[in-house]
């Protein structure tokens, strides 16, 4: 039975096919995939389906991860939802960053693959 749906969005697929994999070995979470903001907001603007949680990339081409949080917020489509950021920036300084504009917390790539699932519901826990 599904208690978490959680929406991952990143640019590089092979990244999110090994991430939507990994969350998905948790039975409780459901996951839907997008390449970037624009694909993100598509699927949110199509269907009533809302994330409990978002997983967002950071470095992306079009638009960052920042700047998706920040339409998300102002559209309204997370309801509170929390987001954490997933990057290969892990410096202090970064992380503080991304933590200012209100995220939850940072998931440090390369992530492990194994744990991925336990870690986000970790950060929902606390």
């Amino acid at each position: 039975m599904t208690d978490l749906k959680l929406l991952y969005v990143d640019d590089e697929a092979d990244i999110r096919e090994v991430a939507t994999f990994s969350l998905e070995l948790d039975p409780g979470i459901e996951v839907r995939a997008a390449d970037g903001g624009a694909q993100a907001f598509s699927m949110l603007d199509g269907d009533p389906w809302r994330p409990d949680v978002v997983l967002l990339d950071v470095m992306m081409p079009d638009m960052d991860g920042p700047a998706v949080l920040a339409k998300l917020r102002e559209r309204g489509d997370l309801d509170g939802a929390p987001v954490i950021f997933i990057t290969a920036r892990a410096q202090a300084e970064e992380r503080a960053r991304l933590l200012g504009f209100g995220a939850a917390d940072v998931i440090t790539k390369p992530f492990d693959p194994m744990t991925l699932a336990q870690d986000v519901r970790a950060i929902l826990a606390r």
